[in-house]
C-alpha cells in the first residue's frame, strides 16, 4: 500500500492477491474485474475495432494500474483526496519512461456515492478537470448510470462502471474530443501538443471551429 492521509492505493496485483484491508476488498476487486473484463475487450456497440480502452491491458501487464480509496473520514472533503490523486500520479510518473507514463493509471473508487444518480460524481470531476488538464492529466468519471456517449457510437455508454470512480492518466494527443467546448482546456491542449497534432486530430479540430 502507498498513499498519505488523504488517499490509500494499491497496485492491481496487490488487489488481485487480496493484499488490501478487508473493508476495501470487495469494492476494489469488483472494479478490477470490470477493468480486466470490460475495458480490455471489444464490444459490439463500441463503433470501432479493438478494446474499449486500449491502454488498460498494457497498464495491467506492466503493473502500472492502481486502485485507490479516500483515506480521510467518511463524508469528508473529497476535493483533498482528488488533489492527492493528482499529486501521486505526478510523483509516480516522474520515475517512468515516456511510454510507461502514458500507461500509468490511478482509479479512485468511491463506493459510498449514490449509484443511481451520477450528479455528485459529475460535479466532483468537473471541478477538478481544470487543474488536471493544466497539469497534463485527464480525469474521467465512471458511474453505473453515466450518460456520457461513446466517441464512435453515441448510443454506447463506455463510462458505465459497477461502482462510482474517478480515473486519472496522462493527457494524450488523441484526447482532443474530450476537451472541445472549453476554451481553457483547449488552450492547454494546444500549448502541449500543437506541433505534433496528427492529421486526423487536426481534422477534428478544424471541423469544430469552422462555421
Amino acid at each position: 500500500m502507498r498513499g498519505d492521509e488523504r488517499i490509500a492505493f494499491w497496485s492491481a496485483g496487490e488487489v488481485a492477491r487480496g493484499e488490501v484491508p478487508a473493508s476495501h476488498q470487495s469494492s476494489l476487486r469488483e472494479v478490477l474485474r470490470w477493468s480486466s473484463d470490460f475495458l480490455v475487450a471489444g464490444h459490439p456497440e463500441l463503433g470501432r475495432t479493438g478494446p474499449v480502452c486500449p491502454y488498460t491491458q498494457p497498464s495491467l501487464r506492466k503493473e502500472l494500474f492502481h486502485l485507490a480509496v479516500p483515506a480521510g473520514p467518511e463524508g469528508g472533503d473529497l476535493s483533498s483526496a482528488v488533489d492527492s490523486l493528482r499529486a501521486w500520479h505526478e510523483r509516480l510518473s516522474a520515475g517512468l519512461e515516456d511510454d510507461d507514463r502514458e500507461l500509468l493509471t490511478l482509479l479512485l473508487v468511491l463506493p459510498e456515492f449514490d449509484r443511481t444518480d451520477s450528479a455528485e460524481l459529475d460535479e466532483l470531476q468537473r471541478k477538478a478537470k481544470d487543474e488536471f488538464v493544466a497539469a497534463g492529466l485527464m480525469i474521467g468519471q465512471f458511474h453505473p448510470v453515466c450518460e456520457e456517449p461513446g466517441l464512435w457510437n453515441t448510443a454506447f455508454r463506455p463510462l458505465r462502471a459497477p461502482l462510482p470512480l474517478l480515473a486519472v492518466r496522462k493527457l494524450l494527443v488523441f484526447d482532443l474530443p474530450f476537451l472541445l467546448g472549453d476554451d481553457l482546456h483547449l488552450d492547454h491542449y494546444l500549448r502541449r501538443f500543437a506541433p505534433a497534432i496528427p492529421a486526423r486530430v487536426r481534422d477534428q479540430l478544424v471541423s469544430r471551429v469552422q462555421p
